[in-house]
């Protein structure tokens, strides 16, 4: 039977609004078999492949040959077109390729062209290059026929070409792939094979490797090293300066200097190094920051154990996939990651996660089946596992032996090199203002040309000369687009920038403070977040045979009285007992702390038979009483996992039983539970508890026979027929500030989700509690299972039932209220609440499901990392632009893929995300949509102006032209420097308005009303000048000959050749001074000052104009002095100006056309561009409807009677093709909420 795709998974590919997104939802098989049917039939054979297939950073890649006729007419070409063309190469790196290359197959070539498979389509090549293992034939007598090169199990033995010893590799991204000759493909080296049983890793690898094994993976694999290099400032500048806009103004500033225009030239100069002093001091901090980061990585020393050489102190950049470390001591940071082999350790994982919460790594068990180890671990491999950049808090060695690992990955292959790499190679931003900006620019461009075109025209009739003609052709490109603009645009986000700094959040990517004032859906973290860091003990309920016990509070100071449950608070758990300091999570501290019990190593004060010298101890204080035992000491530890969502110690009374204690989500403990010993009223008493927010924690036990040994013991064998003991009750409180700003964020239209670790039914109620779902909205639960044997996955959808809480005696009481079902949940507002089991199964088995989930989905529970990331990007494909905020822990991922990532925590995990707030609640979450609104609108402001500033100049030099006279260099200054140059840096000074509106400004600069403003106003500016144009020439005081039209006391005269009181003629040498020019320069420039005025927009998102003190001032200054010089009369300030004096009458004519103009564009801005209520009235009129893909949906739904199925359960007839996504992260896998 064919694999290739079927005719509906092809139209569902093509039909797919991003490429990219739809491809890597395809599975291998079928996005193979769609590539080579679609696509191979136009490459070489063996000339293209993909990389990394399947993996977030997966490319296209290319072969080709460099051919040395075609190096030599690049070369040519380059020296003739004066770097022209290796400009224009670095630009478009495909090109060069193309240029210098052949195509040709990708074992043959020295070149290759990346290309990303996502919708950007990024281009980029790289040279091929070999590593020569010669070098070891000397030292080690390596031959093509050694044991070691002849080995091909290996991807490292596969790669090198005999009988020369050379190994081709590429370095993509800091990451070196090898040419596997076998297989016939780049393949990425520097980590330990997935295949690998765990047998054959304690085989092979577990002791060591030889010296040959050591060199010829150091030569092929590189050094262990997270080498960022802090980029040298020249770099940095020379890669800002080879932006095109930079280029454009360095054509434009040698141009001006050519036409003697030396004084606005310098002013570009100095804005232009301004901004781009700014924009490397940006990127030179984040460079070392991102340096200091990881610069202790690579000094490290370690102790390796080789087959042969026995255990050597060796500097961590020598190590090697494979290599054998010995762990001593404690507090050491892990260079590489590496899997344990033998022994116990317990890491802080806070560098990766944000969260300094110890957690025990346990050795990988040496199992006969040959599966993957990791699958042999299933979702929980990462228990064993020591990951690069954390730090082994304690190494515990079992028995008399060593604490042993085997290194899996180094380098950037490691977790924290794949956070380093995420920052250094972040995600390009879709956002559609940047394509619109270049699309603005064209359109300049286009209306460039056409004035080219006319230029020339006018000056070749008019029988100039040819330098002449080709300088004023030349001016219009740099009058049509305006060379000020970058530095414009740059104030405004640093303004905002500072402003932001202000209210302690510090932003790392400018560029992104843009894109917060499109946000429309904020994702949230629960704990640390909305919610308080720290976990109150509220009380603990214990059962018996009857039931659940009355709640034994903690606040009474009442001690809990001994028993089961008192010494499963005491022993299971996870701390630690370092530098006399107890340190662990905190769940584990309250608990620990709450029984008023001490720990120690059993070597302190006694020894016990059987114990290991450094077992943890716990024991009462010396102030407890009526305590029958001395001690507890915990033997042996299975740590919590979040995919098992439990922990179980095995630990010894001394002097008495050796006991099994359980930990965990209430649900999954009582599953582990004897029948009988779980309370009837279980699910209601969980209940009572978690729809309060309470976090519940069930407790359980077993007696265990004395004489097993603990470490032949499995998890399966201690882990059943336990007996319940109780419920855990701790209390996390919401923030003060949590629900002020999500009913703020609500009221202005912005959703709000969540998403958590956390218990789903706590994460209702803590949605319920902070107004994300308010009392009179149904919450919808949709639990989804994945395929059992021979059965489908189902999915069932139940309204959650409330209840109101009601108060008698001394005891609080919960009476069930179910509404009913059939029309309310479908009448009223509802939102979906899921587990991350869920999200995974629908993305699995119902895809088409998905996207009218996300529509109303608020609740998210028991997401994974993997998943909380996954779920910010299908928010994404459906047009949502997604805010995520978090405290660090955990939330890395999400933080990077939402387009606006808020972190609340300083840790290192921060580095990646965006922003960083100083105060750790949600406050600053309006704050920066706020500012981003705000400077999102000053981007538009600042666009239209220096839009109508060029155009005002345009049209007016054109119509000079038109009498082959243009503005001179002093007036051109004047409009440029002391107009244009200070309103663009002052109009960027409001701040933002301090209400969040129910509307988002427009995201786009091709947007109909703000088109209608530019095409209006350049309109209405046209009309002026060629009203002013004509106007003057039909004076009866014009003459073509230079002469003021002014009498000594300034009145006008009407016939200037025939007056006896006719001036004389001025003594002006200026080809500039006309009465044409006069009358356009003064309209033109006080125009100008008119849309700075109009175009400065406040509210409903900027703080009203006139609190921008220094921008009113400047405007005032401004047009008192353009009037001073229209009526003054200075002769000397005119001569300076090439201005000639007019009649009164025609001044004040001036400033009645400037007076209409004024109000004609302040009327049509306000009352027809800026009317909100007019331009929806005109969508509904022409039937206009919004083509994000959440709002069809939504319209979609509203008109589906059958939506949501309640009470129902549907299953899938087979997994559906093309859509299933597996979530797996190991690098921010960790115990966030535990349990």
């Amino acid at each position: 039977m064919s694999s290739f795709p079927s005719a509906e998974e092809v139209r569902w590919l093509s039909g797919s609004a991003s490429w990219g997104s739809s491809w890597k939802h395809l599975p291998g098989k079928v996005r193979k078999e769609v590539w080579n049917h679609f696509f191979m039939g136009h490459f070489e054979k063996g000339q293209h492949a993909l990389l990394n297939e399947g993996e977030e950073n997966e490319m296209e890649i290319f072969g080709y040959r460099t051919q040395g006729c075609r190096k030599s007419l690049c070369l040519a070409g380059s020296i003739f077109s004066f770097g022209i063309l290796p400009l224009v190469f670095y630009w478009r790196p495909a090109w060069h390729v193309w240029a210098h290359c052949v195509p040709c197959s990708l074992q043959e070539a020295d070149t290759v062209l990346l290309r990303t498979t996502d919708e950007f389509q990024i281009y980029s090549w790289k040279k091929v290059i070999w590593i020569y293992l010669s070098a070891l034939n000397s030292a080690f007598g390596l031959t093509p026929d050694h044991p070691v090169i002849t080995d091909e199990e290996y991807i490292i033995n596969r790669a090198i070409r005999k009988p020369d010893l050379k190994v081709r590799c590429i370095k993509v991204q800091k990451i070196r792939y090898v040419w596997n000759y076998l297989e016939g493909q780049f393949q990425k080296i520097g980590s330990l094979e997935d295949w690998l049983s765990s047998a054959k890793i304690h085989q092979k690898f577990g002791s060591g490797l030889t010296r040959e094994e050591q060199e010829i993976r150091r030569l092929i694999c590189g050094p262990n090293t997270i080498d960022v290099e802090v980029t040298p400032i020249w770099k940095l500048l020379i890669k800002e300066v080879l932006n095109p806009f930079y280029i454009f103004q360095l054509f434009s500033v040698c141009l001006w200097f050519s036409e003697d225009y030396k004084e606005y030239a310098f002013a570009i100069i100095i804005m232009s190094i301004i901004s781009i002093s700014l924009t490397v001091y940006d990127l030179r901090e984040q460079s070392v920051k991102l340096h200091h980061l990881v610069e202790s990585h690579n000094s490290i020393t370690v102790s390796v154990c080789g087959r042969k050489a026995g255990v050597q102190e060796l500097e961590s950049h020598v190590l090697v996939p494979g290599d054998l470390l010995i762990l001593t001591g404690n507090k050491v940071l892990m260079p590489c990651d590496a899997v344990l082999i033998e022994g116990s350790c317990v890491v802080d994982e806070g560098m990766l996660t944000g969260e300094s919460i110890p957690v025990t790594k346990t050795p990988l068990p040496q199992m006969d089946r040959s599966v993957p180890w990791k699958t042999q671990s299933e979702a929980d491999y990462k228990r064993h596992v020591l990951f690069c950049g954390t730090e082994v808090i304690q190494a515990k060695a079992a028995c008399s032996g060593t604490v042993r690992a085997v290194v899996l990955q180094t380098g950037f292959n490691t977790a924290k090199g794949d956070l380093v790499r995420s920052i250094l190679y972040p995600k390009p931003m879709n956002f559609k203002l940047y394509r619109d900006a270049i699309r603005f620019l064209l359109c300049l461009v286009g209306t460039a040309t056409v004035g080219m075109i006319y230029t020339l025209c006018v000056y070749v009739l008019s029988g100039e000369p040819p330098e002449e003609v080709m300088r004023k052709a030349l001016d219009v490109i740099t009058i049509a687009v305006p060379p000020a603009l970058p530095a414009a645009l740059t104030t405004g986000i640093i303004y905002a920038q500072r402003r932001l700094k202000k209210s302690g959040i510090f932003c790392i990517s400018p560029q992104r403070i843009n894109v917060c004032g499109q946000l429309n859906l904020v994702c949230f973290d629960k704990t640390g977040t909305l919610t308080r860091d720290g976990l109150d003990l509220w009380g603990v309920v214990s059962c018996d045979r009857n039931g659940f016990q009355e709640v034994h509070s903690f606040a009474s100071g009442q001690a809990l009285p001994w028993g089961p449950l008192c010494a499963a608070m005491a022993s299971c758990h996870s701390l630690i007992l370092l530098d006399g300091t107890i340190q662990g999570d905190p769940l584990d501290l309250k608990m620990f702390e709450a029984t008023t019990w001490e720990m120690a190593f059993s070597g302190d004060d006694f020894s016990i038979k059987g114990v290991p010298a450094h077992a943890t101890v716990v024991k009462p204080c010396r102030t407890a009483s009526q305590v029958p035992v001395e001690g507890i000491a915990i033997l042996h530890q299975f740590p919590f996992s979040s995919a098992l969502q439990r922990m179980t110690v095995i630990v010894q009374e001394m002097g008495g039983d050796r006991l099994a204690f359980m930990k965990g989500a209430p649900e999954r403990v009582a599953s582990f539970c004897q029948p009988e010993t779980v309370p009837t009223s279980f699910v209601s008493e969980l209940q009572i508890y978690t729809t309060q927010g309470f976090r519940v924690i069930a407790l359980a036990y077993k007696k265990l026979e004395n004489e097993h040994h603990t470490t032949a013991l499995t998890r399966e064998t201690v882990e059943s027929d336990l007996i319940f003991l109780g419920l855990l009750i701790l209390e996390n409180r919401l923030k003060e500030e949590t629900k002020p700003v999500l009913e703020e964020l609500i009221s202005a239209q912005i959703r709000t989700v969540m998403i958590t670790g956390d218990n789903l039914q706590t994460a209702i109620t803590v949605a319920r509690k902070s107004g994300m779902v308010s009392e009179n909205q149904k919450v919808i639960l949709i639990e989804a299972n994945e395929t059992n044997g021979s059965s489908s996955a189902s999915i069932s959808w139940t309204l959650v039932e409330e209840k109101k809480h009601i108060t008698y005696g001394n005891q609080d009481n919960y009476i069930n209220i179910r509404d009913e079902v059939s029309d309310n949940g479908r009448e009223g507002s509802y939102h979906f609440a899921l587990t991350g089991k869920s999200f995974h199964v629908i993305s699995q088995h119902f895809s088409s499901l998905l996207p009218k989930i996300l529509i109303n989905g608020t609740i998210f529970a028991r997401m994974s990392p993997g998943q909380k990331s996954s779920l910010v990007e299908e928010f994404q494909k459906l047009d949502y632009f997604v805010g995520m905020c978090g405290d660090g822990a955990n939330d890395c991922g999400a933080l990077k893929m939402a387009h606006v990532g808020i972190s609340l925590s300083e840790q290192e995990a921060s580095v990646a995300s965006p922003f960083t707030s100083k105060t750790p609640n949600i406050e600053c979450v309006p704050h920066l949509i706020k500012e981003g609104r705000a400077a999102l609108v000053t981007s538009f402001c600042m666009f239209k102006y220096m839009a109508l500033y060029s155009m005002i100049q345009y049209v007016g030099v054109l119509l000079l032209y038109w009498e082959t006279n243009s503005l001179s260099n002093y007036q051109f200054l004047f409009q440029d420097l002391a107009i244009t140059t200070l309103i663009g840096v002052t109009m960027n000074l409001n701040g933002a308005y301090p209400k969040l509106v129910p509307f988002r400004p427009a995201g786009r600069l091709i947007s109909p009303p703000l088109l209608l403003s530019v095409i209006f106003n350049i309109l209405l500016s046209l009309a002026m000048h060629i009203a002013g144009f004509i106007l003057v020439q039909r004076q009866p005081w014009y003459s073509v000959e230079i002469h003021s039209a002014c009498t000594v006391q300034n009145e006008s005269i009407s016939d200037l050749t025939m007056s006896p009181a006719a001036p004389e003629k001025m003594e002006s040498n200026s080809a500039f001074t006309s009465f044409e020019n006069t009358t356009i320069w003064f309209l033109g420039t006080i125009n100008c000052i008119i849309v700075a005025l109009v175009f400065s927009k406040g509210k409903p998102f900027r703080q009203p104009t006139y609190t921008n003190y220094v921008f009113v001032l400047v405007l005032i200054i401004q047009l008192g002095v353009c009037l001073f010089i229209l009526f003054a009369d200075i002769p000397e300030l005119y001569r300076r100006l090439d201005l000639l004096c007019t009649p009164i009458l025609w001044r004040v004519s001036i400033v009645i056309m400037l007076s209409l103009n004024f109000i004609v564009s302040l009327v049509a801005e306000e009352a027809v561009i800026e009317n909100r209520a007019l331009w929806m009235m005109i969508k509904r009129c022409f039937g206009y409807q919004s083509k994000s893909q959440y709002r069809i949906w939504q319209r979609d739904l509203a008109g589906d009677p059958s939506w949501p199925p309640l009470n129902q359960t549907s299953h899938s007839d087979m997994p559906e093709c093309g859509r299933g996504v597996s979530y797996s992260n190991p690098v921010f896998e960790s115990n966030e909420e535990q349990l």
